[in-house]
């Protein structure tokens, strides 16, 4: 909201000047965004009245203008203005005035100078040139009863600064500069100045036909019909100039008047076209279908949900947001109908929205209007209509439906002191609440404040605090170091901190990324197989519309931003929560119902498998790369991983990750369908693990250092092709044997061309494995190491068809 502070002090004015006054609303709630000047610094510029305006011999579009500056004698200069003319009072740069920064950031001065042959003694002024507007269409013409050679910063109070303020929602009650005024007068105990607002007496008894059919929609409706009105009169200079300085333009006298009232008091209101209203009005909801076309030129459709002011035809205006087109006043209008309302705040919030616009009257409405007023800001506007556009007004028809009813809010004084954080007396919290205006009654250790009809925002005992603390003012709070029981937690030698797996991944190579949980719909559709995301209902951008169930689509768009920047060699993780829906998760203080929220850890790698080097020819990154950083990471747990199918990963390149038999995650390549889609050379490996297994860690039990030789045996069998390295180990492990310490692969043999090679078929491969065997108690026998060995050939026969090799 933005005012210039010349009419806050119109109502209030207290000892302090522009900073200390900002600084004082700001301790109090209402922030202060900005204090700027009116107008940038100039000086020597005063009112000029051109006495004669003659062309210039030498040049078309050049006048001679005989100014009088109010110093006897008048002044000489030439203006290539298209609106220089005589008899009109203008902005007048004397010799010597410095006037404020071109476009090369230099003051301007002006001294007595010569165009085309005629001396010109200073210089008269647009408002463009004075920093005051970028209007530089012609001179800035003044009010011609503009005193004469007085300075101009003087006659257009210049010297006036604007407040821009940043209120919160529950702050309505300040949106008008009367509002704004009666906190400073709260704060500083400077008196306040109401606007003197006398009722018009009626001269006709004209009514027009009013229903409100909707209470819960309008509970107040005051209006009264004006005739005789007089719609091209010219809004008064005092007025164009306090709406400018309120960042709204003049457009009618009407018009200017409506909305003056609303900065001054923060009562939004509408003037109909009389003539144009067609038998009386309606205010309700309304019908599904109905449309209006809106005073911006929007033709907007209607439904149950939106409130209308309707006439015996159609639809009129959009109850508390704007008017329609077909009763707006015009140059023509004659008489008019003024309505003042009070539109309950929740049949208006969000309306406006919905229809892709925004009004300063929605803006209160929705936030809460004083109900108790409409009668008299109908009077103000009245009053103005009176003064500027003359007429005749009628009797006021006020309709009072269903008002606010204020309900009592109790204050506990011990609470305030506790929750404010200093000691506070009973007269002391009793005290700011009556300064602000608010009736209290005092109890045993209670205040209880009955709401005024202008306060929507207090509700509950916070509130009242919050009262309290501001009057106080913020920077007088004191600075307490909060108290409270230091209780160390000691982290479970069998558990591990996200920090460590997050230092363990960087160790292996790759960079964090953090990413938002909001991601695109097709992420979730073709990388996680999710064909009902979780949707937002009020998403941050279109396309970020869903919560991710996965984060791979979130790595993958990592990865598209640096390919695109000509990153060669990328290694990235993120560990973040995903969002599934899950019907057996309760609602508490760490979970929303029907929400399942794990976190996940997620890992990418791209490029080659190392850094460019003299040791190692340059090779793509590929499954078993990223599988050994996926071992290193949950050791010493270990691992299987048996294949699966994932709709981002590769058919043929795609495993499950199981520990302790219960699957935690996947690990595979990209798709072939999403690299070519990316246009990727090589295709990305990926893993994606539920975090919580890898922060379990087992404890390290000490065992003595074996006292006996250990013995190595190789082992070389022919199978099937399709035994798997995890069916061998699996048959081996099945033996149990407490001297058979661990079985390694280290040897794969398959035909050159398929042809059948030294007893190994077309569909069989040879698979060599080292046996290590030791005995705790003594040395083993070649006797005891072939019993060993004989039992591990015969789990291999018996389980997956092995046959030793020849």
């Amino acid at each position: 909201m933005q005012f210039p502070e010349s009419w806050l002090r119109s109502f209030c004015d207290p000892a302090l000047d522009s900073d200390a006054l900002a600084d004082l609303l700001t301790m109090a709630g209402l922030e202060v965004e900005e204090v700027r000047p009116v107008a940038p610094p100039f000086t020597r510029v005063v009112v000029g009245h051109i006495l004669s305006a003659e062309p210039h011999p030498n040049a078309d579009r050049l006048r001679v203008c005989r100014v009088d500056v109010g110093q006897g004698e008048p002044l000489s200069i030439v203006c290539g203005a298209p609106n220089a003319r005589a008899g009109i009072r203008v902005p007048c740069a004397l010799v010597g005035a410095v006037l404020p920064p071109g476009a090369d950031g230099k003051p301007f001065e002006i001294r007595v100078g010569k165009l085309r042959g005629v001396d010109s003694h200073g210089m008269l002024c647009s408002a463009r040139e004075l920093g005051l507007s970028e209007d530089h269409g012609g001179l800035l013409e003044l009010p011609a009863d503009a005193p004469v050679g007085r300075d101009l910063r003087e006659v257009l109070a210049l010297d006036d600064r604007l407040f821009t303020l940043k209120l919160t929602p529950n702050l309505a009650h300040c949106l008008s500069v009367y509002g704004v005024a009666r906190e400073v007068a709260a704060l500083t105990g400077a008196p306040l100045k109401a606007p003197a607002i006398a009722p018009v007496a009626p001269r006709h008894d004209a009514v027009l036909p009013v229903r409100v059919e909707a209470a819960d929609l309008c509970g107040r409706f005051s209006g009264r019909i004006i005739r005789g009105v007089n719609p091209q009169a010219r809004t008064p200079a005092w007025m164009v100039q306090r709406l400018a300085r309120c960042g709204q333009r003049s457009i009618s006298a009407l018009v200017d008047i409506s909305n003056y009232v609303m900065f001054e008091l923060g009562r939004p209101s509408h003037i109909f076209d009389l003539d144009k209203i067609h038998g009386g009005l309606q205010v309700r909801w309304a019908r599904a279908g109905e449309t209006l076309k809106l005073l911006n030129g929007q033709t907007v459709t209607l439904d149950q949900t939106v409130g209308v002011i309707a006439d015996d035809q159609g639809v009129e205006s959009l109850a508390g947001i704007m008017g329609g087109d077909s009763t707006a006043v015009s140059d023509s209008t004659r008489n008019v109908y003024v309505e003042a309302a009070f539109w309950w705040p929740r049949a208006i919030a969000g309306r406006a929205r919905r229809f892709n616009f925004s009004t300063d009257a929605a803006h209160r409405f929705e936030r809460g209007v004083d109900p108790s007023t409409t009668r008299e800001h109908l009077e103000r506007i009245t009053q103005l209509i009176l003064e500027i556009c003359g007429g005749e007004a009628g009797p006021v028809d006020d309709h009072v439906v269903n008002v606010p009813q204020p309900k009592p809010v109790t204050l506990r004084v011990a609470r305030a002191a506790k929750v404010i954080g200093m000691p506070l007396t009973q007269a002391a919290c009793a005290e700011p609440l009556r300064r602000l205006g608010l009736t209290v009654a005092e109890g045993e250790g209670t205040l209880t404040v009955t709401p005024p009809p202008y306060r929507f925002d207090l509700q509950i005992e916070e509130d009242l605090i919050e009262e309290v603390a501001r009057v106080i003012g913020y920077d007088r709070l004191p600075a307490t170091p909060p108290r409270a029981p230091v209780v160390p937690r000691v982290r479970p030698q069998t558990e591990r901190s996200p920090m460590a797996v997050r230092q363990q991944l960087a160790a292996l190579g790759y960079q964090e990324t953090i990413n938002f949980s909001f991601v695109e719909e097709r992420w979730e559709r073709d990388y996680a197989g999710n064909t009902a995301p979780i949707r937002l209902l009020n998403p941050i951008a279109s396309h970020l519309s869903v919560m991710r169930s996965s984060l791979l689509g979130s790595l993958l768009a990592v990865l598209r931003h640096n390919v695109d920047r000509k990153a060669a060699r990328v290694r990235v993780f993120e560990i973040g929560r995903v969002f599934r829906r899950d019907e057996r998760v309760p609602d508490s203080d760490t979970t929303v119902r029907g929400v399942d929220q794990p976190l996940h850890v997620a890992g990418l790698a791209w490029g080659d498998a190392l850094p460019l080097q003299w040791g190692e020819r340059a090779r793509p990154v590929d499954f078993f790369d990223v599988k050994g950083d996926v071992e290193a990471l949950l050791a010493p747990h270990v691992a299987t991983f048996e294949p699966c199918e994932h709709p981002a990963l590769h058919p043929g390149r795609c495993a499950r990750v199981l520990l302790q038999g219960q699957p935690i995650g996947v690990i595979g390549e990209l798709h072939p369908r999403w690299r070519q889609a990316e246009g990727w050379g090589s295709a990305p490996v990926l893993f994606e693990l539920a975090l919580a297994p890898l922060l379990q860690r087992p404890l390290p039990q000490a065992a003595p250092i074996g006292r006996h030789q250990p013995v190595q045996r190789d082992v070389a069998v022919v199978v099937h092709e399709s035994v798997t390295h995890a069916h061998v180990m699996a048959a081996i492990e099945a033996v149990r044997h407490p001297w058979l310490r661990s079985a390694v692969l280290f040897d794969v043999f398959r035909p050159q061309g398929g042809q059948p090679l030294a007893g190994i078929g077309a569909d069989e491969k040879s698979l060599a494995v080292r046996l290590t065997l030791e005995r705790d108690d003594a040395n083993l026998t070649d006797a005891e190491i072939d019993a060993v060995v004989a039992q591990v050939v015969q789990a291999l026969q018996q389980r997956i068809g092995a046959r030793l090799r020849a």
